[in-house]
């Protein structure tokens, strides 16, 4: 069956095009990711990485380039974070509700602004990502004098909006969410990595906690695809009507909901988040004064707790899965369209009280949801803590991600086949 779905997509000119170029783009970033900032230590900084978890979930977050210290070190994280920027502003402040709702052209002028706000922040993160770099034992970067500093940063700020355009040129081929995919391509790349390191410590005593952690992936594998293929279908009804000497409508139908609408957003940015403050922190380790110093390696030993880590992961991923789902579910304009269409929910009234229902559904729904993705993606942690193996944690973070963008990708490719069998009838 698949088989026949791969020749059919392959028959298809445009689509095939389409993937093609997708895989193209994703080889360039994947031949970026191995080109190094001159004047780096790859080796030390590879050891550096191999020994701190937290590095090891940015190099993650970034695709697979910081561990390299390459061109696109940076990867999209500063796009990650610019965007949840203009997100809760867009929430926050009316001017900018308004834009957004002035449809594609709106949206356009708030993309923009978007990649704008990105630059700065890949500057600030880069800076950040330095300066970590030389508080380090191991001595990464040598003689980094001021003009080469500057242009590191312009180096790793560049390698952003390289990447940048790179994943807006792949989602506008339809073909999955671009950023998601450059995550997943980094992802699936580093894959051996983490075998091999959690072979090099794998101890003949451990294998129990072996065959627990790979019951664990299934049972995430397997937990993803059902929360993200889960839906309730509301019942809708359309009115009959009658034009001339004929009737339309009478039919009934339904609205999907869909447990997590989100996708792999809220991942992406919970680990964004959680992993800013500790950055933030590693500015001020060697501030003049004493209790800013002493905040500062408060905040970093908080945040190298695993317990706090996994309690603030599971908020994050949770609250972001409401937080996405109320950015891209609008009941009002849905109530909207159904009134104007002549459609109607059975039991309840059209307008503001079929958007009252609509939200409510949603937001029980999405409490499973979000529950089930927030502990799915803090069983790898707790994992990690009772076996020992500090890669089994970062490996179920890139499993859960790398899960649900093949999901999303083979969703908008079968939509894809879908219109153009429409189209060819």
């Amino acid at each position: 069956m698949w088989f026949k779905k791969l020749l059919q997509i392959w028959k298809i000119k445009d689509l095939r095009s389409s993937i093609l170029f997708v895989a193209a783009m994703l080889v360039i970033f994947r031949l970026a990711a191995h080109v190094p900032v001159p004047g780096v230590d790859t080796s030390a900084l590879q050891d550096f990485f191999a020994a701190n978890q937290l590095l090891g979930i940015m190099n993650v977050l970034s695709g697979g380039g910081m561990e390299n210290f390459s061109i696109v070190a940076m990867g999209i994280a500063p796009y990650i974070t610019a965007s949840i920027i203009f997100q809760l502003l867009v929430m926050i402040v009316p001017q900018l509700e308004a834009i957004q709702k002035e449809g594609e052209s709106g949206q356009r002028r708030i993309n923009q602004w978007t990649r704008m706000l990105t630059v700065p922040l890949a500057a600030i993160q880069g800076y950040g990502l330095i300066a970590l770099l030389r508080q380090s034992q191991v001595n990464i970067l040598p003689d980094l004098t001021p003009w080469r500093l500057f242009i590191t940063i312009v180096t790793v700020t560049a390698g952003t909006v390289f990447l940048m355009w790179i994943g807006e040129l792949i989602s506008e081929k339809k073909i999955g969410n671009g950023i998601s995919l450059l995550i997943f391509a980094g992802i699936v790349t580093s894959i051996p990595t983490f075998i091999q390191q959690t072979l090099l410590v794998f101890d003949p005593s451990q294998l129990l906690n072996m065959i627990i952690f790979t019951a664990i992936a299934i049972i995430t594998v397997v937990g993803v695809v059902i929360i993200t293929e889960g839906q309730r279908n509301v019942p809708v009804s359309y009115a009959r009507q009658v034009r001339g000497t004929k009737m339309y409508g009478g039919v009934n139908t339904h609205l999907p909901l869909r447990v997590n609408m989100a996708g792999v957003i809220p991942i992406i940015f919970a680990i964004s988040i959680i992993l800013f403050p500790p950055m933030i922190a590693q500015f001020f380790l060697n501030a003049q004064s004493a209790w800013i110093a002493g905040a500062a390696s408060w905040v970093i030993s908080v945040f190298q707790n695993q317990l706090v880590y996994g309690i603030l992961y599971f908020v994050l991923v949770f609250g972001f899965t409401y937080f996405y789902t109320e950015v891209v579910f609008h009941p009002d304009q849905i109530s909207e369209n159904l009134q104007k269409q002549g459609g109607f929910i059975p039991g309840i009234r059209p307008g503001a009280h079929t958007a009252a229902y609509l939200k409510n559904t949603t937001n029980r729904i999405i409490l499973a949801g979000a529950l089930f993705l927030g502990i799915i993606a803090v069983l790898p942690l707790v994992t990690s803590q009772f076996s020992g193996i500090s890669t089994l944690a970062i490996g179920g973070t890139s499993l859960l991600i790398v899960v649900s963008v093949v999901i999303e990708t083979v969703k908008q490719v079968e939509s894809q086949l879908t219109m153009r069998e429409y189209e060819g009838l």
